[in-house]
């Protein structure tokens, strides 16, 4: 486990083709089932401390405690997915650590130097933030807040993949706008 803030919870790759990658993972890695939303409702989203509008498709799962989610970006918009792409890199972009103290684990991360480049919330209670320091090649820190209607998608995710047969591989992401 990471001594920094706590264990990794997510690895967060870029794809070209997100029902492929599906495919792929479930079919040949047994991972699954995936819960997919082809637009993810992005609020208050920042790149850069500028405001944008984005579309990105995103597909998650877990291979035990380990959440798999799965980009492919939508639009031109400016993000630390695109600029990946622009890269010509594919795969492995990010790894997440998940938190229920936001407020706390941001500010820690800021006196630690970080800065954030990329930003906004995915329902109540669901803030993220990646990082701009990149240590490894074309890896990035994601800070998740899993509190509420996030935080219970991923249980819920978690909690499905557990002894999955195989059967019903691609499910659509629940209601992410209640309490």
């Amino acid at each position: 486990m990471s001594t920094f803030l706590g264990p990794i919870r997510q690895l967060g790759y870029v794809v070209d083709d997100i029902e492929a990658g599906m495919k792929y993972w479930s079919e040949t890695m047994g991972v699954g089932p995936w819960y997919y939303n082809p637009a993810v409702p992005i609020q208050d989203y920042t790149y850069d401390g500028q405001r944008h509008d984005v579309t990105n498709s995103v597909a998650l799962a877990n291979s035990g405690e380990m959440q798999v989610e799965l980009i492919q970006t939508r639009s031109d918009t400016p993000s630390m997915y695109r600029d990946f792409k622009d890269r010509g890199l594919r795969g492995l972009q990010h790894v997440a650590f998940w938190t229920r103290d936001y407020d706390r684990d941001l500010q820690m991360m800021l006196d630690r130097g970080f800065t954030p480049k990329m930003s906004g919330f995915v329902g109540k209670n669901g803030r993220f933030v990646y990082f701009a320091e990149e240590h490894h090649p074309g890896t990035c820190i994601e800070l998740s807040e899993v509190m509420g209607p996030k935080g219970r998608m991923f249980d819920l995710i978690r909690d499905a993949a557990n002894g999955w047969d195989g059967s019903d591989p691609v499910r659509p992401f629940p209601d992410l706008s209640g309490e």
